[in-house]
């Protein structure tokens, strides 16, 4: 079982930028996917990006596309997603999520293994 835990939310203005962090420890983070998830209130989690095992890939849902960037620090067992050019609608708790089985990224919550326990990003002027 991996525990994560989930920093760096707070309040931005439109526009604005964050760095998320997911600080692993129970399992190393090469070994896992990683996924960034979001929910904003009355709305279902959506997949945000994912970044695999090694060699990673990574992967963006479309929205986000040239925005945000997923990366990896294994030296600290973290992974990290930089939002820029944040909007409104993107408010939501943010969460990352590991999944062991092959390491390969899924859009599917139902597909990963442990979560945590989220962080508040809330985009206002």
């Amino acid at each position: 079982q991996v525990q994560l835990v989930e920093s760096g939310g707070g309040l931005v203005q439109p526009g604005g930028s964050l760095r998320l962090s997911c600080a692993a420890s129970g399992s190393n983070v090469d070994d896992l996917a990683v996924g960034w998830f979001r929910q904003a209130p009355g709305k279902e989690r959506e997949g945000v990006a994912c970044i695999s095992r090694l060699p990673p890939d990574t992967y963006y849902t479309d929205s986000v596309k040239g925005r945000f960037t997923i990366s990896r620090d294994s030296a600290k067992n973290t992974v990290y997603l930089q939002m820029i050019g944040l909007t409104p609608e993107e408010t939501a708790s943010y969460y990352c999520a590991a999944k062991a089985g092959g390491g390969v990224c899924s859009r599917s919550v139902s597909d990963y293994d442990d979560w945590g326990q989220g962080t508040q990003v809330t985009v206002s002027a």
